[in-house]
C-alpha cells in the first residue's frame, strides 16, 4: 500500500520576499536582488555567465545593455568601465526596477536605467559596446530590427556582443554578416554562443 503524501502549502509571504544572491562577474562581487518572474530568478544563468567570460570591456566605453533584466549584464560593464557608462534598458517595468535597486545596492552610479522597447525609448548618443542576452523565442523580423538600430547607435569601430542558445548561431552569423558586414563567433559551448560584429 502506497503511502499518501500530502503536499507542503506555499509560503506566500515567503515568496513575495526579494531572492538574494552574490555572484563575481567580470571579476566584481556584486549582490543581487530579483524576484519571481524575472528571467533566471535564482542565480545567473549560463548564457549570461559565457557572454561576461568573452566579453571585452575597455574602461571608458560607452555600452548599452539591452533586455538587461535585473542587471547583471550591464552593472557588470558599468563596474568594469569607471570612466564611462552603461545603460541599461528592458521593456518589463519590474526588471527595470530589480536593475536599479540592484545599481543602488552595489553603489554603480555611471548607468541610466530605463523602460524601452529595444532602443525606442534611449536618448540620442552613441555607444562604443552593445551586449544583450538574446530571447530564443522572439521572431527573425525582429531581431533584424533589434540588430539595424543598434548599428545605427554604435560609433565605427564600435563591438556588438551577443549571446544565443546555440541552434540559432547560423542565423546569427547570416544577420551580422548582413547588417554588419561581419561575424565573429567568440565561443560556442554546448548550449550557448557567444558571437561578436563590429561596426565599420
Amino acid at each position: 500500500m502506497s503511502k499518501k503524501t500530502t503536499n507542503k502549502p506555499f509560503d506566500y509571504e515567503q515568496l513575495r520576499k526579494d531572492i538574494e544572491f552574490d555572484a563575481e562577474l567580470l571579476g566584481h562581487r556584486l549582490h543581487f536582488h530579483t524576484t519571481w518572474g524575472l528571467f533566471s530568478p535564482k542565480g545567473i544563468d549560463e548564457g549570461t555567465r559565457l557572454l561576461l567570460d568573452h566579453i571585452e570591456v575597455r574602461p571608458d566605453d560607452r555600452a548599452i545593455d539591452l533586455g538587461c533584466g535585473y542587471g547583471p549584464i550591464g552593472l557588470a560593464i558599468a563596474k568594469s568601465a569607471p570612466q564611462g557608462h552603461c545603460t541599461l534598458v528592458d521593456k518589463d517595468f519590474v526588471a527595470v526596477e530589480y536593475a536599479r535597486k540592484n545599481a543602488a545596492a552595489n553603489r554603480i552610479d555611471n548607468v541610466d536605467i530605463l523602460l524601452s522597447n529595444g532602443l525606442q525609448q534611449v536618448p540620442p548618443g552613441s555607444f562604443t559596446l552593445a551586449a544583450t542576452n538574446l530571447p530564443a523565442k522572439a521572431n527573425k523580423e525582429h531581431y533584424y530590427l533589434f540588430f539595424h538600430d543598434i548599428h545605427e547607435r554604435l560609433e565605427p569601430g564600435g563591438r556588438f556582443y551577443i549571446v544565443v542558445i546555440s541552434g540559432l548561431r547560423q542565423f546569427i552569423a547570416r544577420a551580422f554578416t548582413e547588417v554588419f558586414g561581419n561575424h565573429k563567433k567568440i565561443k560556442q559551448g554546448k548550449t550557448y554562443t557567444v558571437a561578436l560584429a563590429t561596426k565599420h
